[in-house]
């Protein structure tokens, strides 16, 4: 969390934008994400708006598929709204740490028992995500919010919005190279096993500061699946259930149906992390700052982002 600067948009639809989610950071972010307030003062949420160098019509058919969507550890969108140059989103708000500020809250890579258990929640939510033909097609380090409730994968579809299918999308702003599949990068279409991709890069991350890093970086019980996922080749690469097999024994092996997965079995069961000191203060002084936020005087709605 941070202060906003000139050029921020002070407004989202009826939302007064207090502060920026996102500090300065080494990891590209796929939005611009704010903490909003209603002018009523009582609704809070996390908004989040296109790069000025992205194209706002592909980011809000995105943001719009994402408020239909109801996933287990997918960012739930609430609203969308704007116009066709000012596209907006709204998520209800919970403090929330992005995975690069937790690293830095943490002073470097996290403990392997919660990289374990993030890898097993994110791999969960991706597996439910797959069996209902759904390819998340966003997960980067910056992508992935830390809450005391589990960690919330937000970013949908920022691959796609990047640039359409047959474009090149390497170098595009948002993108994080480490976890762009390579084919997604040539201008593939988004498909699960880009998913595990960067589920393997963000995991990596996580447990070295790094999303290429040198095998001999990774904790022990990482050092065959980060390989196995980041291949280049997508027909080597496990499936999500395989992810999460490997990083919780207990898990059936096995591919779930379309039926289970709609079920609460244990993909939708989101457990909360075993969040390390320096992240849950973070949190917590987050949560104090934004209770104390107040709204800036003669606060009126507007129907768009002003810039």
């Amino acid at each position: 969390m941070s202060r906003l600067r000139h050029g921020d948009p002070p407004w989202a639809g009826s939302f007064v934008t207090l502060a920026r989610l996102d500090a300065d950071s080494e990891q590209p972010v796929p939005a611009r994400r704010f903490i909003v307030r209603g002018v009523d003062g009582d609704r809070t949420y996390l908004a989040a708006r296109p790069h000025a160098a992205a194209d706002p019509g592909r980011w809000a058919i995105e943001a719009e598929e994402a408020r239909r969507l109801s996933i287990p550890g997918f960012q739930p969108v609430e609203e969308t709204g704007g116009t066709a140059e000012f596209p907006w989103s709204a998520t209800p708000y919970v403090p929330s740490l992005p995975l690069p500020a937790a690293l830095r809250a943490h002073g470097g890579p996290l403990p392997e028992p919660f990289v374990r258990a993030l890898g097993t929640a994110l791999a969960q939510s991706l597996a439910t995500a797959h069996v209902r033909g759904v390819t998340h097609a966003g997960l980067s380090p910056a992508a992935v919010l830390l809450t005391t409730e589990g960690p919330r994968l937000c970013c949908y579809g920022a691959v796609r919005a990047a640039a359409p299918d047959g474009e090149r999308r390497d170098g595009l702003p948002g993108l994080e190279a480490g976890s762009l599949a390579p084919e997604q990068a040539a201008g593939g279409r988004p498909r699960p096993l880009g998913d595990v991709y960067a589920l393997g890069a963000v995991l990596a991350y996580a447990g070295t500061g790094h999303t290429v890093p040198e095998r001999q970086e990774l904790p022990v019980f990482l050092r065959t699946l980060i390989p196995a996922c980041i291949s280049r080749d997508p027909a080597t690469r496990p499936q999500a259930h395989e992810v999460l097999a490997h990083l919780n024994p207990g898990a059936s092996t096995a591919a779930p149906t379309a039926p289970a997965a709609h079920q609460a079995t244990a993909l939708d069961a989101a457990a909360p992390l075993p969040l390390p000191a320096a992240v849950v203060a973070w949190l917590a002084r987050q949560s104090a700052q934004v209770l104390a936020a107040e709204l800036p005087p003669n606060s009126r709605p507007s129907p768009i982002w002003t810039d």
